[in-house]
């Protein structure tokens, strides 16, 4: 099976969208996350959710601008590349 460029887009939960973005990873795919739709709640889930992230190494970006000092943030024309650059779009 051919490696695909994934993007998935955290719009309703974020801790549900890390998971899925490291899950993909297993299978070697490129993945990509944005985080969208409000800042990323600070709970224990989200913790160990981005734990793996980092253990799959997947820097996620944001569109939400109270985040942009902790992630790398995208206006609309980087989001817009992003996803025309992306084999498959996944939104949680």
């Amino acid at each position: 099976m051919e490696d695909k460029k994934i993007l998935v887009l955290a719009r309703r939960d974020h801790g549900e969208a890390m998971r899925v973005a490291a899950g993909l990873t297993i299978v070697g795919h490129e993945v990509g996350l944005v985080i969208m739709r409000g800042a990323l709640a600070d709970t224990p889930e989200n913790a160990r959710q981005a734990e793996l992230l980092e253990l799959s190494d997947i820097s996620p970006e944001t569109t939400v601008e109270a985040m942009g000092g902790e992630l790398p943030l995208l206006d609309s024309a980087a989001l817009g590349a992003a996803i025309g650059a992306a084999d498959a779009v996944i939104s949680v």
